[in-house]
């Protein structure tokens, strides 16, 4: 078990998080959240030793070890990629060489009987010992395995690491964590890197994982499908709820809304006491009294409610100019990049006031035509925009875009012509840039400031097009809600490239999926897409997992496979609603007996008398009450899922 002790560190004087404690158990799934500034990387980067706190200590257990992914990095790497992810496997192929080494030593003797001979055959089964207890017969094999899960070819197995992206050689990174099995993983926003296929498939590996795993994330979906327990950091303090995001967010609600009921009780009783005072303070024969009523404020404890941070960013988007029907129509679409053929001759079209999601494995091309389409790459064939079409445009760079010399407010007001000029002040307030923030310099912004800055440039004129190249990088998650809502009130035509799921649902109601240099348009949103993926491809049979023994899988499975798939899906699910129909039929069990037991003890006059002088038996009572409610609801609806399945 590691253990975060009376953690608290400062920046400028004001402690980012004061005198936090929380331990961290054997196959725990947590998920740190808190808005962007509240310290989640700072905390990760404390656990994995790379800072040092003013006060407080990390307690690790003997022998544990620490992998640590962190948001960027600069890899500098020369190796091929399947040779810079054995690298995780440092140790066993420190054995697999020795092995080697005495093996040669061994041929090329004839000292049989010598001393120095037995002590070489003890060295080789001792390397031999150890190689074997460390997996190292399977170590290339599980290094393919997670290769290809996090989205590479076979092919590229070979390529010198120098020649692929940063987020392709972070994936390496990731690779090399996964394969080096620490006991306690830490990982900082890993999904920004990754597909969805790809994040998928993590969420997998990761659900399965022995050790502890710490995920710093804004994406919704992927912390519900791993984590199970969610820590937040706000204004310098920590709450620790067991359970998954979307949990936990209802969780703290609750929490939030009995703090404020016991506190409001509470301050009603306090005037009342007070009120008692000073009405018979001067009465001598109410002394005794009220002197018991000054002793019981004195004595009482303070119900307190916590601080909430409230601050967000607010805004819509201008409404969009009217224009054609049409927003835009590509003929024979084909792009080149020197040899690489990206895109091949696609054929498609965008009506006014579509909305299109743009999916596939990074690499595929969704950035590449996002870039064609509002003009700043050349091409082959035709794409024709509609009439009166104006774009807006989000780059998947666009923070980095950004003057580095010039402040927030000059990166907005140089742009910024017409009736716009004179609120520029106002837009800025609306994405928390106000006071000395807007005389900042670009340079000295985080990740998350240069985003919502990038966003408001956005605002400074109508559009009709809307082309957002992964907006949600940065943002926390109120901020992705937001402008999530803004896009649902948004009036014009909408693109997006994205991997986040829980960003994409009910947003868009096309998807675009890029493979193999062409397209293939999916009605619906991105869970209706990602169901008809895994009935029409069958996850490939996951036939990439084993490198080498593919079989032929021909394009369009047969009835009888899909039916197949679709009946151990159905039957998956059914045992999912099951067991938590037993899980919450345990809860209901547990709640009735302890609402029993009290209900014994508040009809015994003794036992009573005992309970009230504690103070604490009518709040848990209420509570064990409103829990029950709440799980049988829960029971209910469960029941009802499970019959809804049953007819399907």
């Amino acid at each position: 078990m590691f253990s975060v002790n009376n953690l608290s560190i400062h920046f400028t004087g004001e402690y980012l998080f004061d005198d936090i404690s929380f331990n961290i158990n054997d196959r725990d799934r947590i998920g740190l959240v808190g808005k962007n500034g509240a310290g989640k990387t700072t905390l990760l980067k404390i656990i994995a030793k790379k800072l040092e706190p003013q006060r407080g200590t990390i307690v690790i257990p003997s022998g544990g070890t620490i992998g640590y992914l962190p948001q960027e990095m600069t890899i500098s790497s020369t190796d091929k990629v399947f040779d810079e992810a054995m690298k995780a496997f440092a140790k066993t192929l420190k054995y697999k060489s020795d092995i080697e080494k005495y093996t040669h030593e061994i041929t090329h003797r004839t000292d049989f009987e010598s001393v120095e001979y037995s002590k070489l055959i003890e060295k080789l089964n001792d390397a031999n010992e150890h190689f074997q207890m460390m997996g190292g017969q399977t170590m290339e094999a599980e290094t393919e395995k997670v290769l290809l899960g996090l989205g590479f070819l076979p092919e590229e197995f070979s390529l010198p690491i120098s020649k692929f992206s940063g987020g392709w050689k972070m994936r390496v990174e990731l690779a090399k964590i996964l394969l080096q099995k620490p006991d306690l993983i830490l990982l900082d926003e890993p999904t920004n890197h990754l597909d969805i296929e790809s994040i998928q498939w993590l969420e997998s590996f990761l659900s399965d994982y022995y050790g502890a795993v710490i995920i710093v994330s804004h994406d919704r979906a992927f912390l519900d499908n791993v984590t199970q327990r969610t820590i937040e950091i706000s204004l310098g303090k920590i709450y620790d709820f067991k359970a998954c995001y979307s949990d936990y967010v209802v969780l703290r609600q609750e929490s939030r809304e009995l703090q404020t009921a016991a506190f409001n009780n509470q301050q009603r009783q306090i005037a009342q006491i007070e009120r008692f005072v000073e009405r018979f303070r001067y009465k001598a024969t109410k002394s005794r009294q009220v002197q018991s009523r000054i002793k019981l404020l004195d004595k009482m404890d303070r119900v307190e409610i916590e601080d909430i941070d409230a601050s967000s960013i607010h805004f819509k988007f201008p409404p969009a100019p009217h224009a054609g029907k049409i927003a835009l129509e590509a003929k024979n679409l084909t792009k080149r990049f020197e040899n690489k053929l990206v895109l091949d001759k696609l054929e498609f079209s965008i009506l006014s006031g579509d909305t299109v999601a743009f999916v596939g494995k990074n690499g595929e091309g969704k950035t590449t035509l996002s870039k064609i389409i509002v003009g700043e790459l050349d091409h082959e064939g035709e794409l024709k925009l509609g009439h009166n079409i104006k774009i807006g445009y989000y780059a998947q760079s666009q923070a980095d875009l950004l003057d580095a010399e010039r402040t927030v407010f000059e990166t907005i007001d140089d742009i910024a012509v017409g009736d716009i000029r004179p609120r520029v002040r106002n837009i800025l307030g609306s994405f928390l840039f106000s006071g000395e923030t807007i005389d900042k310099k670009v340079k000295v912004l985080s990740g998350g400031e240069k985003s919502r800055l990038a966003l408001a440039r956005l605002l400074l004129s109508p559009v009709n097009l809307l082309v957002l190249d992964e907006p949600t990088n940065h943002l926390d998650m109120q901020s992705k809600d937001i402008l999530k809502n803004a896009l649902l009130q948004y009036n014009g035509t909408l693109i997006i490239v994205s991997h986040d799921r829980d960003f994409l649902q009910g947003l868009t109601k096309k998807v675009f999926e890029f493979k193999n240099r062409t397209i293939k348009q999916y009605y619906g949103d991105i869970y209706d897409f990602l169901d008809s993926h895994k009935i029409d491809s069958l996850k490939s049979l996951e036939a990439a997992a084993n490198v080498g023994k593919q079989k032929e899988i021909s394009d369009q499975p047969s009835a009888n496979k899909i039916n197949r798939e679709k009946k151990k899906l159905h039957e998956k699910e059914v045992r999912k609603i099951q067991n938590l129909i037993k899980k919450s039929e345990e809860q209901i069990e547990v709640l009735e007996k302890g609402i029993g037991e009290m209900d014994v003890i508040l009809m015994n006059p003794d036992s009573f008398k005992q309970a009230m002088s504690s103070g604490d038996i009518f709040r848990d009572y209420d509570e064990a009450k409103r829990k029950l409610d709440v799980e049988m609801s829960r029971w209910e609806k469960l029941h009802q899922e499970m019959e809804a399945l049953e007819n399907s």
